[in-house]
């Protein structure tokens, strides 16, 4: 990159009727995204507003988010439409129930300006009461950290190599991070770059899904999953958790 242009990053949310938590998430990626404007860096803020029937396309706005619409409802799609809007050299996808904080948000710089980070995503810290909760999360962030693998709530990558790659698969209803952090690890390999899993502060997530499902529900569709060898995650009447509307 020519050292004399401005690194421009752009912030792209997903959000399928989230009027409840979409301001709360904003209000912190506006604080977060402060951390770029004092580098001397370019942002923008894209929310894609997933077929919903709330009022979560007026909340982006008035936040001052610039809204794109895609019609189908898929997660996949609608972090691709927004990706598709975008103007910058990078990319961060952020979930509406999750909440960057200013120090997530300079290891990112430190991982972009290093030169040597093609994507990554951070560990998380789900808000939830309940202890097996909290241990799962635990257990995703070890698994995370190990494999590589990126929580779709938080990521970031550079936009060459997205477009590169065709984006998040719209053949997938859920996962889709996990699909897209495996073909970035292979571009990564052989371009001598790295994938970093950022720990040292944890993204703040809203725990909802243990608070809206049951136990039950979760770890039967979980189950079915690796029965079915993934096929599940490609209808969306199986990833009910993802696109039932409860919210």
């Amino acid at each position: 990159m020519n050292p004399d242009r401005v690194m421009k990053i752009s912030v792209v949310v997903p959000a399928f009727n989230e009027e409840r938590l979409l301001a709360a998430s904003l209000r912190c990626l506006h604080v977060a995204m402060a951390v770029f404007a004092r580098r001397g860096w370019a942002a923008e803020l894209i929310v894609c507003d997933n077929n919903s029937t709330d009022r979560t396309a007026e909340i982006a706005r008035a936040a001052g988010a610039r809204v794109v619409f895609e019609p189908v409802n898929q997660i996949s799609r609608a972090r691709n439409a927004g990706a598709a809007h975008a103007q910058g050299d990078w990319l961060i996808f952020v979930d509406a129930d999750s909440y960057p904080s200013p120090a997530l948000c300079e290891d990112v710089a430190r991982e972009i300006q290093s030169g040597r980070c093609l994507a990554g995503a951070s560990t998380l810290r789900i808000e939830s009461d309940r202890a097996l909760v909290r241990s799962l999360g635990l257990l995703w962030n070890a698994l995370s950290r190990i494999n590589k693998w990126g929580a779709g709530a938080f990521i970031f990558c550079e936009a060459s190599a997205f477009k590169r790659l065709g984006g998040f698969s719209q053949e997938l209803y859920a996962a889709e991070e996990i699909d897209l952090f495996r073909r970035l690890k292979r571009l990564a390999r052989r371009g001598g770059r790295t994938i970093a899993i950022l720990h040292r502060h944890p993204l703040a997530t809203s725990g909802r899904k243990a608070r809206l499902y049951s136990a039950r529900e979760l770890l039967t569709f979980a189950a079915k999953t690796v029965a079915s060898g993934g096929r599940t995650l490609r209808n969306p009447r199986e990833c009910f958790s993802w696109y039932d509307g409860r919210r």
